[in-house]
């Protein structure tokens, strides 16, 4: 088959549980399973890709068969892919405490359930609480040798609590994922939290927008280094034009404070042994010291524009690897943080994320904060609601005057391009100058 340079194969195998209770009813419990596998054929020119459900893999001439059949694909694309040369190597996957697939869906459901009892409090008129579960065994197969296989299993759980009072609504909200076993035992106090910040809530002032001094929590800020950061360095959007660091390697683009990291080594929930690609995986450093030094590829990405460095592959069962994040985070820096609200003097402290935008290609964002407080001569003061961080990326980053010792790693989910991965983020606190805040109490 001299018309084909390369192929590799990913298969997928797993059970996938949910849990979701809403004001103590049980609305949802159930496990699921998927068996999915992904060819990719490598002709002349581009891939041919085959989806299969229900793989299994076939020997000698049926499998060559199957490859054929892929490089009947590839012979009419048009685009020319290279593929950069890879380094192999698996990484254990870290011990777990307790395997949640040997708890019983009762006794999961048993737990959910005290958690989101916990979240009723007066003041709270309504209560939901999610579980997911997901345990995958990958294999990964190509044309080099390569023969790669692992077993992780996820978990997690969200409690959602709603107040209200006189007509005005808000939300309290409470999460915790982990690669690293079962984390439902004894969390009741995640409920409570949750209520707690939704009641105290309907208290709060609205925020006054403008500029001004803005402590990030490591929460947001993990979020500000994902989105207005990782997305930016990712190099398929740096090739397809759509990045505003695309031609910015060995510039300084932020603070000499500031070094950003995604590492898919770190046992965190970001966590692969190998990429989608059956790369090793390392970390890399995105910004080093305010310079930005390498971008984040998959093997076809990194023969295309280079500066950086392989292992960012990443897909759901059945699908296309695609350039990812893992984890991705600010390194700690030295102050502590009694040091960074004196040096905010008086400004804004933001706490937590509601989600938002970023647009990498013109090098915006705005992300909403699930609450903050003033700050008053150093010191914490009332309660706000209703605020949000906006600004140009390029010009936020110069704006870092002083970084925490106290990082802090959030797990969650990604989505890009229909795909949906576990990552997590993570920062100390940050101090921004001139940040620009919005608040519904502008006038």
């Amino acid at each position: 088959m001299t018309d084909i340079r390369y192929w590799d194969v990913r298969h997928v195998a797993g059970q996938s549980t949910h849990i979701d209770i809403d004001n103590g009813v049980v609305e949802s419990a159930g496990t699921s399973f998927f068996d999915k596998a992904v060819l990719r054929v490598l002709g002349t020119k581009g891939w041919g890709v085959i989806q299969i459900d229900n793989f299994t893999r076939p020997s000698g001439a049926a499998f060559e068969e199957l490859i054929r059949s892929a490089a009947n694909l590839a012979a009419i694309t048009e685009e020319s892919v290279s593929l950069a040369p890879a380094t192999r190597r698996i990484l254990p996957v870290p011990d777990v405490t307790e395997d949640p697939r040997t708890v019983s869906l009762e006794e999961k459901t048993e737990l959910l359930s005290a958690i989101e009892r916990a979240a009723r409090r007066e003041g709270v008129v309504n209560t939901r609480a999610t579980y997911t579960e997901r345990a995958e065994e990958v294999r990964f197969e190509d044309s080099s040798g390569t023969d790669l296989s692992c077993e992780t299993c996820r978990s997690g759980y969200n409690v959602l609590a709603v107040a209200s009072r006189n007509g005005a609504i808000q939300m309290g909200y409470e999460r915790e994922h982990s690669l690293r076993g079962l984390n439902l035992r004894g969390k009741e106090e995640k409920g409570r939290s949750a209520a707690d910040i939704a009641v105290a809530l309907l208290d709060a002032r609205p925020a006054k927008g403008g500029k001004m001094r803005a402590i990030l929590d490591p929460e947001l800020a993990g979020v500000f280094a994902h989105e207005a950061v990782g997305h930016a360095s990712e190099g398929d959007l740096v090739q397809e034009g759509n990045s505003i660091l695309a031609g910015k390697v060995g510039e300084t683009i932020g603070s000499p404070l500031l070094t950003i990291v995604d590492d898919p080594s770190l046992p965190e929930f970001g966590f692969e042994p190998f990429d989608a690609e059956g790369v090793a995986v390392a970390r890399t450093e995105i910004i080093r010291k305010g310079v930005l030094t390498s971008y984040l590829h998959s093997r076809e990405t990194l023969a295309a524009i280079g500066n950086g460095t392989g292992g960012h592959a990443r897909a759901m069962p059945g699908e296309r690897p695609i350039v990812r994040m893992s984890n991705t985070f600010i390194e700690e820096g030295d102050a502590n943080y009694e040091e960074i609200l004196e040096a905010c003097g008086n400004g804004i402290l933001l706490i937590g994320s509601r989600g938002g935008e970023v647009d990498p290609g013109r090098g915006v964002f705005q992300f909403n904060a699930e609450y903050g407080y003033l700050v008053e001569k150093g010191e914490i003061g009332a309660m706000v609601r209703d605020v949000s961080l906006s600004g140009e990326i390029l010009s936020t980053l110069h704006g870092i005057v002083l970084v925490g010792n106290d990082r802090k790693m959030h797990p969650g989910y990604c989505g890009k391009s229909g795909q949906s991965v576990p990552v997590s983020d993570g920062a100390p606190h940050v101090l921004l100058e001139d940040a620009v805040v919005g608040g519904s109490g502008d006038h």
